[in-house]
């Protein structure tokens, strides 16, 4: 197996871009002390200045339309902001708050004005700016944000203002020091009527970088990770801007104070405004996964050279990795990050399909929830996967000069910054539900009817042709030979596919009786959907899961010769570890015997052991920079 032929694989239609990312993460192996010998302060500069060195380079124009200084390569812009995880993470957020969040409102909510004006300075660089939606009070319930933007007809002008503390814009990137001009989300007030939340341009400092009037900035200071991201607090008292600051791509005001928009329905209009923004969710989602990778490398090329205690009687201690519990844990997250790795190509894919065609709004839709799922998914498995790698590692992970105790402070927060994940979840089990009520109406009791026949015969025809298969596995004990052939059928994709599909179905199609259930009963609508709540989330994570799967399935069909077998031993090593995380429920539901559960069980432990082999080459084809990887405990470990 090649390393190097794996790599190309991953990095796809955009391995240049990536390539142009590593190469200046490894020609700044300073960047990875930051963190751990930097005072705040200083720790701030230096991610200014390489921030301003990754622009001169080149890299962030890259995603935006070349008569404004970029690249038009949106795909490749993305990739390289993910490979930037690589590296410090404070700088790969400083560098999504002022390309992906910051410049990007201007691009997909503003107009060609605002494009001439603003768009240039932004992607070189010379106009930092700051994202501010969140509240003190209001996160990921952007509709009710407190803050105001009144539009005075007698000035032409549109008066900007906190109305109270809760209103207080909180956690704002760049805005404790270095923004000086800020897109502001505000409920937009003209003629007394409140047209709902819009985003304006508000300066907030000067060009030495001091607070414009009417602004009063402070500091969020320390956090648990980022602490090079220099978050700030934004309070607004009246302050004037021009009626030109507002971003007036879907809504406009005259100078007599007549509101137009060619979105009449006001909901509409705001979930149209905030999915131009789903590239930040995008990109969060791939920047997790690859820290992922980062801890993996680190913690498997550890565990391939530590020695600890050993056979009775031997002189030599066993290597880590050869370990079966050492497998258990860090291999099967290994198999996910493959997984996830190729669920987020698919989504970039996807985006920048969509980002070229905006006509359908249905793909639009589908395209927001792909981003919410995938993003929800991969932040978990960082947390997860971080927190692995550090106690796979013992004492030395815990050692912030081997980077895990940086990467697990630095990505905590992705798993609610562009979206709390559990409300993302929920947002993909919403349009599943959609879908669902589309396909059988109001789910009167033909409509279910229909689904549950069709749910069925669907079950009835899998069950037909894993007869000969259940008999064999009837009384499979772990370690049984016909247990891990792969004759058997627990290697086979369309198993595979088949039982997570039908959990997810089986789920959705659950929730949606008893929401309706609930209503027909005549109870409130709020209360029928919060005592589902759980089981709506669960229903979105099901959905997930399964897409993720079957990425990995269409990936290892579209392998090169020479490394598909490595990619389907590590396809079914996660295929099979999702399957076992949720036996509980296939229990319960029927579609695992006890025996068939043991047997899986065995062939996860069969396939770590496969795996193991290959499991640094499996890491190096990640191309994460040596200096990244080249921790003080992992060096140590190869020279013992």
């Amino acid at each position: 197996m090649s390393a190097s032929g794996i790599r190309d694989y991953l990095d796809g239609p955009h391995k240049q871009a990536r390539d142009v990312v590593r190469a200046g993460l490894a020609a700044n192996a300073e960047l990875f002390e930051f963190a751990v010998r930097q005072p705040r302060a200083e720790y701030r500069e230096s991610v200014l200045e390489m921030l301003r060195a990754i622009t001169a380079e080149g890299h962030p124009a890259r995603g935006f339309p070349k008569e404004y200084g970029g690249g038009g390569d949106l795909g490749g812009f993305i990739a390289g902001f993910e490979t930037l995880a690589f590296g410090d993470l404070s700088l790969m957020v400083k560098a999504g708050v002022q390309f992906g969040l910051f410049a990007g409102a201007i691009l997909h909510l503003g107009t060609e004005r605002h494009h001439e004006e603003y768009l240039a300075d932004a992607i070189s660089g010379r106009l930092l700016g700051c994202f501010a939606m969140t509240e003190t009070g209001h996160g990921s319930n952007v509709q009710a944000l407190g803050t105001t933007a009144t539009y005075d007809v007698a000035t032409g002008e549109f008066v900007v203002h906190t109305p109270d503390a809760a209103a207080r814009k909180d956690y704002i990137g760049n805005a404790a020091q270095h923004g000086r001009l800020a897109a502001v989300f505000a409920q937009l007030v003209v003629g007394g009527e409140r047209h709902g939340v819009h985003c304006l341009l508000v300066p907030i400092r000067d060009e030495s970088g001091e607070a414009l009037p009417g602004v009063t900035l402070s500091d969020c200071g320390p956090k648990l990770g980022l602490n090079g991201v220099d978050n700030g607090r934004i309070v607004f008292d009246q302050v004037r801007v021009p009626r030109s600051a507002l971003l007036d791509r879907y809504a406009q005001v005259d100078a007599e104070g007549n509101y137009f928009s060619a979105i009449e329905n006001p909901d509409r209009r705001f979930f149209t405004m905030l999915g131009t923004l789903v590239q930040g969710r995008v990109s969060v989602g791939g920047a997790a996964i690859n820290a992922s990778k980062v801890a993996l490398a680190i913690a498997i090329k550890y565990g391939a050279e530590r020695r600890q205690f050993g056979a009775p009687g031997s002189a030599e201690e066993t290597v880590l990795l050869d370990y079966r519990m050492h497998q258990r844990r860090l291999l099967p997250l290994l198999a996910r990050t493959y997984a996830m790795h190729f669920a987020q190509g698919a989504l970039v894919d996807e985006f920048v399909r969509v980002s070229a065609d905006r006509s359908s709004e249905h793909d639009q839709r589908a395209l927001e929830a792909q981003a919410a799922g995938t993003k929800a998914l991969g932040t978990w498995h960082a947390t997860e996967t971080i927190q692995m790698c550090r106690e796979a590692c013992g004492g030395a992970g815990y050692l912030a000069e081997n980077r895990l105790a940086t990467l697990k402070a630095d990505t905590d927060v992705f798993t609610t910054f562009e979206g709390d994940n559990t409300v993302l979840l929920q947002l993909v089990a919403k349009g599943l539900l959609t879908d669902y009520r589309e396909s059988f109406g109001k789910l009167d009791p033909l409509g279910t009817a229909r689904f549950i026949a069709a749910q069925a015969v669907e079950v009835a025809v899998e069950k037909a042709a894993l007869r000969p298969l259940i008999e064999r596995l009837r009384d499979a004990v772990p370690n049984r030979n016909d247990a891990a052939d792969p004759d058997a059928g627990l290697r086979d994709d369309a198993y595979h596919s088949g039982l997570l599909r039908f959990r997810e179905q089986h789920m959705l199609s659950g929730v949606a009786r008893r929401l309706k259930a609930g209503i027909d009963a005549g109870d409130d609508a709020f209360d029928v959907f919060n005592r589902c709540q759980d089981h709506v989330i669960a229903a979105g994570r099901a959905h997930v899961d399964r897409v993720v799967l079957e990425a990995f399935q269409a990936a290892v069909e579209s392998a090169p010769e020479e490394i598909q077998q490595v990619l389907k031993d590590v396809y079914d090593l996660h295929a099979l570890a999702t399957i076992e995380g949720e036996r509980a429920w296939y229990l319960e539901h029927g579609r695992l015997s006890p025996g068939r559960s043991k047997a899986i069980t065995a062939l996860v432990n069969e396939l770590c052991a496969v795996v193991r082999p290959v499991a640094v080459e499996l890491v190096d084809a990640f191309g994460v920079p040596g200096a990244a990887v080249e921790v003080p405990m992992v060096v140590r470990s190869q020279h013992e």
